[in-house]
């Protein structure tokens, strides 16, 4: 529904959300499809069903691109005032102060954020009633260049390691250049125990292809190598939020993935975009992943044992 100051008018449960200017062009289109706000809008609405249960409950960094992909860009960590009241909150730590961070638990919110251009949501591994004990681990495979059969390779020794330690995993695409893998655990442990345990595995597994992945922080130590990053496995440390868009052209979505569609040719970091990652979530590809959260002793008994 659309008023005559071009305002559109969504429902979304028992809230109907204002989307100002939705022919605003976020995604320009050249090489790539334009997509507007009224199209981001949409695919939130379309996706929320998959998305959400991947949110509530936990702390937002939004990537707002208010003028769209191609204008200034800045992470908003605290929830502005004028943000609706029905819209969560949580206040967390932080050195010297707290942050009052959005929480999306609602279709309406989500859509709100998009009406706000917050293409990409970036969430905590947390959640707020145990901010300081994660419940997911990722391993970000961040490729040197564009070259994702590098991504692939290193994925696949990820879930073979993963497997043997008796750990269950999904990959995502990231809507960018590489792979998250993503571990539940059932939320028992501190950031510093599962940043150490991410640490060790993925020293592991650079140790065991040194010419092909590494886990230096300096890209000018990295040499061409995949960077096995374990960084966002901390306190107040986010990452992309399984279905998000990513700020790119085409507006690629960061899709979650089953490890036999890692052998897909076709495959690759921004194989789906808005146009048709709905389709990918309706497959359920992470069936039941998320239930499955584990505790990190027996895997960190597994580990000892392999690095012997």
């Amino acid at each position: 529904m659309s008023s005559g100051d071009g305002t559109r008018r969504v429902r979304a449960g028992r809230r109907t959300v204002e989307v100002h200017r939705p022919d605003k062009v976020l995604f320009p289109g050249s090489d790539a499809k334009e997509y507007t706000k009224g199209d981001l809008v949409d695919y939130h609405r379309a996706v929320a069903p998959f998305m959400l249960p991947h949110l509530r409950g936990r702390p937002l960094m939004l990537e707002r691109h208010p003028d769209g992909i191609d204008g200034p860009a800045f992470m908003q960590k605290n929830t502005p005032d004028h943000y609706p009241e029905w819209i969560e909150r949580v206040e967390v730590a932080k050195e010297g102060g707290t942050v009052r961070h959005t929480v999306c638990d609602d279709t309406a919110t989500l859509l709100y954020l998009a009406d706000q251009a917050g293409i990409a949501l970036h969430r905590w591994l947390s959640r707020s009633d145990r901010i300081d004990h994660p419940d997911r681990l990722v391993f970000d495979l961040d490729p040197s260049g564009d070259d994702f059969e590098a991504v692939r390779e290193a994925a696949r020794l990820l879930g073979e390691l993963l497997d043997e330690l008796d750990l269950p995993s999904a990959p995502m695409t990231t809507g960018s250049r590489g792979l998250h893998v993503i571990v539940p655990l059932n939320g028992r442990h501190d950031f510093d125990e599962v940043r150490a345990f991410a640490r060790d595995v993925a020293d592991t597994l650079a140790a065991a292809r040194p010419d092909r992945l590494t886990t230096a922080a300096r890209k000018k130590e990295r040499g061409g190598r995949l960077y096995l990053d374990i960084q966002r496995n901390a306190y107040a440390q986010t990452a992309v939020a399984p279905y998000t868009v990513r700020p790119r052209p085409g507006a690629p979505v960061a899709t979650p993935v089953t490890w036999d569609q890692l052998d897909d040719p076709e495959l690759h970091a921004r194989r789906w975009t808005i146009a048709d990652a709905v389709e990918q979530a309706r497959t359920n590809p992470w069936s039941g992943l998320l239930n499955r959260g584990r505790a990190l002793g027996p895997a960190r008994r597994r580990l000892n044992a392999l690095r012997g």
